[in-house]
């Protein structure tokens, strides 16, 4: 279901699969780096930040497409009322959850831009940028919680099973 935050959630995705294929590139340079006799100080820091950016920023569109790995083992065994209340607090559970991290990570990253936080890596990166990504991430998937919570309540329609999960 197309909703207005959806061009968010893929402009997030593109960005999370850049940063996880400027993983891969920045992996094989370093490798091919030594082989030739160059390094690259600081690349490992820097692998870790385009792995996390990578995470996070595809959280969100990873939930709306239903690749997130849910608990439709257990829902599915329900009907009716008792398969929507489990539905309903699943999702409430969730976006609380998600809510509270993405609150407290972009309080980390605000706190790391207001004292001038580096990385103790070679690198030297002011840390509130990789930060940002998590925040950012944390948010869209909180955000992106909220929007399937008020689908269901207001429909009362499930999320359909996945074809190929045994569960159709």
């Amino acid at each position: 279901m197309k909703t207005p935050l959806t061009p968010l959630y893929q402009l997030f995705g593109v960005l999370g699969a850049l940063f996880i294929l400027a993983t891969l590139l920045l992996q094989l340079f370093a490798i091919f780096g030594r082989m030739a006799g160059v390094t690259l100080g600081g690349h490992d820091a820097y692998a870790g930040y385009f792995l996390a950016a990578g995470s996070f920023l595809t959280l969100a569109h990873a939930l709306k497409r239903g690749d997130h790995i849910r608990v439709t083992l257990i829902i599915s065994r329900f009907e009716g009322k008792a398969r929507l209340a489990i539905e309903v607090f699943c999702l409430a559970v969730a976006t609380f959850l998600s809510g509270y991290f993405a609150f407290y990570a972009g309080k980390l990253a605000w706190g790391s831009w207001r004292f001038g936080e580096v990385s103790t890596e070679i690198d030297a990166t002011p840390l509130w940028i990789p930060q940002l990504s998590m925040a950012l991430g944390v948010t869209a998937l909180f955000l992106a919680f909220v929007e399937e919570l008020i689908v269901v309540l207001r429909t009362h329609r499930l999320p359909p099973p996945r074809p190929g999960t045994g569960l159709e």
